[in-house]
């Protein structure tokens, strides 16, 4: 598409010369009226104007601040038989991109023109970098303006520059990594590195030398050295995201490590000293499972410092506008569409939704929406089938009752009734683990160990 380009000069001469010359690579258009061309700029979108200096006995300075006033964003380049420093300066002052002398050499202003686009097209990416940063009124790259997250905020404020271990609970998708990510990149140790370690993600028998490391020959497989997490955090922070998955062997290894802050790498005699500050994940309760034996006392205590729990989405629910709004600009920038927007209907079903995947669900239902809608205003049936619902789980016996019920049959035992939510939301889910995962609010190691049980049984 090309630029649009509107000269204002009082002499039809150059007014037509200026239109023959530019007309292969820009739609212009042309007036000897200043006037009319305030008008013209009034009523229509140009990307750049060519202004006289001086039209008739009106002065272009002053059309210029016109100009600005009714579309700040326009480029434009004065033109002038009488240049001088000084009136130069006064029209860049006022808010003109550059210059250019009469009589008009054409390879002198294309290249000009050029260089107003690329001007142009920066001034286009900063003003759209600027409206993302004005929608994220939170903290970092956190969104939120709802009291519970301004508590995170406050909290992420304070811990950022000490030394001591912080634990994050919540559930899945409230933006846990995020807050260890801020801690860091806020933190006075923002310039050493950052290592994420998923305890549920990496089988038990690798997860030991992800995190210490190990020498070539320290067991099978082991071909070359590999610095461990530990090792690669030094001097920064190491992340350990869903820590209630860590094996008990594994949580007293750690638990040494970070007592003698030190580690001895697989194979190895040779100790490292580290200067590593520990943040870590859970979406269990800790506290429960220290009870209840599976997970080190020790272990907790020495993690759980400072505490940061993460708010559920349905907890702070006057902050879905403001995500909606994000969500929205991101994936339509990102499937480079043009912006929507949701219809009413669309948009009260929206936040009516309790959210059990919490931000991140947020995230995946308006990046379906986008891509899906065929028009501009993204209605009711753009949305998931189970948000048009709102329900989660169904019944087993095909009937649908409230959204947050399972019926249960008197006189069944504890375990039939996991193995019967299980299968029914994995079939309401489609098989889909990790929404299975996150509905039941368990990790999706978790999941998998029970579904292998289940089939063992069955």
């Amino acid at each position: 598409m090309k630029m649009q380009v509107l000269v204002i000069d009082d002499e039809p001469a150059i007014c037509t010369a200026l239109s023959f010359a530019l007309e292969d690579s820009y739609d212009v258009m042309t007036t000897t009226d200043p006037d009319e061309g305030l008008r013209k700029i009034d009523n229509q979108h140009f990307d750049i104007v060519l202004l006289d200096l001086r039209i008739g006995n009106k002065s272009g300075l002053d059309v210029l601040q016109k100009i600005k006033q009714i579309s700040p964003n326009v480029t434009v380049i004065m033109m002038t038989a009488y240049s001088s420093i000084e009136t130069s300066i006064e029209a860049i002052k006022k808010g003109a991109y550059y210059y250019i002398e009469k009589p008009i050499n054409i390879e002198e202003l294309s290249l000009l023109l050029m260089r107003a686009a690329e001007f142009k097209q920066m001034s286009n990416q900063l003003e759209t970098l600027h409206e993302e940063l004005e929608i994220q009124k939170g903290f970092g790259n956190f969104l939120g303006n709802s009291k519970a997250m301004q508590r995170i905020f406050s909290m992420i404020e304070r811990v950022k520059d000490i030394d001591s271990s912080v634990l994050i609970t919540g559930e899945s998708g409230t933006g846990k990594e995020l807050v260890a990510r801020n801690i860091h990149t806020l933190g006075r140790r923002k310039n050493n590195p950052m290592q994420i370690v998923n305890c549920a993600a990496i089988p038990e028998m690798l997860l030991e030398s992800e995190l210490f490391g190990y020498e070539k020959g320290a067991f099978s497989g082991a071909t070359q050295r590999k610095e461990g997490k530990f090792v690669a955090a030094n001097g920064g922070i190491l992340f350990l995201d869903e820590i209630s998955e860590m094996p008990l062997p594994l949580q007293a290894k750690l638990l040494r490590v970070l007592q003698e802050r030190e580690v001895t790498p697989l194979g190895s005699n040779t100790k490292i000293s580290l200067d590593v500050r520990i943040v870590s994940a859970a979406n269990k309760n800790l506290e429960q499972m220290v009870m209840e034996g599976q997970f080190r006392e020790d272990l907790f205590f020495r993690l759980n410092v400072i505490p940061i729990s993460m708010p559920p989405l349905r907890d702070r629910k006057e902050d879905l506008p403001i995500l909606m709004d994000y969500f929205i600009k991101k994936h339509a920038k990102d499937m480079n569409r043009e912006e929507k927007m949701f219809s009413a209907t669309a948009r009260r079903i929206l936040l009516d939704y309790h959210y059990p995947g919490n931000v991140r669900e947020l995230g995946n239902i308006i990046e379906y929406a986008v891509a899906l809608s065929n028009s501009k205003k993204m209605e009711e049936t753009d949305l998931p089938q189970y948000v048009q619902e709102q329900k989660f789980i169904l019944q087993p016996d095909g009937t649908d009752d409230d959204f947050n019920s399972f019926r249960i049959p008197i006189g069944i035992s504890m375990k039939e009734i996991e193995e019967k939510v299980i299968t029914a939301t994995l079939q309401y889910c489609n098989n889909h683990r990790q929404k299975t995962a996150q509905i039941l609010k368990i990790s999706e190691r978790s999941l998998r160990d029970k579904i292998k049980l289940i089939s063992k049984e069955e």
